[in-house]
């Protein structure tokens, strides 16, 4: 089957590791170009790859039938709308867009012109969450904390937007119940936008989840614990392993779940372009990445309402 073209936009840290991602799938991708406003970020990937550089991503047309979009946040929805009208399938990182209605369009956009739209909610490919997802079909209770060193990146948006989101896609994923109530709370550290935030989500159908983030922690965390009907699930996304708890009359006991370790990005990037070549329709899409944005910015107004509050007290 022939490789499908693709360029890339954004040359940043995240850009850097989609394009040696793809480089590891030759067989089924072509790298054939690279853009970023920043030439001093630009250039030197161009030069590594072998691949023209380009400055503007409207230079870009007809050099690919797919684009990986790596840029700020604020960028997403113009960028993306830009190749989406153009019939080019495209993958952008999380979250999809600023605003709902940017979502909205994006989402119109690909129906309309029979692209694929994947967004890069990586957590969903990590091997230790695909082991326990079919145990952990509508928990009861959810516990999730997502802890990182400051990044001096995505500053564009706060720690909600940046790395809580991640957690409210896997939940919404999980629960497959409508969100009845959203309690959070937040402080900004380091810089304008939140930097440590605490959310607790309540379902209809009665589960609880509580969520915590932070971008300002001295080591990194990635874990997540289910409760479900006479079991209790443990899962670290960094260590990709998992174990599950299950009781009897002669007390709790240990099980670690068998799983084979591979690299979530390359399993995320794959399988956008299998999409692509398959005609499937891709496990994060506009609809499901609009969710989670959905709770996200929720989350961030409760945050912030609150703050307001106290400060006026």
């Amino acid at each position: 089957m022939q490789k499908i073209n693709l360029v890339l936009i954004g040359c940043g840290h995240l850009g850097a590791r989609h394009l040696k991602t793809f480089q590891a799938l030759r067989p089924k991708v072509n790298i054939t170009a690279v853009c970023d406003i920043d030439p001093e970020k630009g250039k030197p990937l161009a030069r590594q790859y072998h691949v023209p550089y380009y400055q503007n991503y409207r230079e870009l047309l007809g050099k690919a039938e797919a684009v990986s979009i790596c840029t700020p946040t604020i960028t997403h929805a113009a960028i993306a709308q830009f190749f989406l009208e153009h019939q080019i399938h495209t993958f952008i990182e999380k979250p999809i867009s600023y605003t709902l209605e940017e979502a909205d369009i994006l989402i119109d956009s690909a129906d309309r012109n029979r692209v694929k739209l994947q967004v890069g909610h990586v957590e969903r490919f990590n091997s230790a969450f695909v082991a326990i997802a079919p145990l952990a079909a509508n928990p009861l209770f959810v516990e999730c904390h997502r802890l990182n060193l400051f990044p001096n990146r995505s500053l564009d948006i706060g720690v909600v937007m940046d790395l809580m989101i991640h957690d409210i896609d896997i939940i919404l994923g999980l629960v497959r119940s409508s969100v009845k109530d959203i309690q959070a709370v937040g402080i900004n550290v380091l810089t304008d936008k939140e930097d440590i935030a605490n959310a607790r989500l309540s379902f209809t159908n009665g589960c609880v989840c509580n969520i915590t983030a932070s971008r300002i922690s001295p080591e990194v965390t990635r874990k997540i614990r289910m409760f479900i009907q006479n079991a209790y699930i443990s899962l670290d996304y960094a260590k990709q392993e998992a174990f599950i708890y299950t009781k009897d009359s002669h007390g709790i006991h240990r099980k670690s779940l068998p799983i084979e370790k591979e690299e979530p990005l390359q399993k995320e990037l794959e399988h956008f372009i299998d999409c692509i070549r398959e005609d499937k329709k891709p496990l994060v899409s506009g609809v499901e990445a609009r969710e989670a944005l959905k709770v996200a910015l929720e989350i961030t107004h409760k945050i912030w309402e609150h703050k307001k509050s106290i400060l006026s007290s």
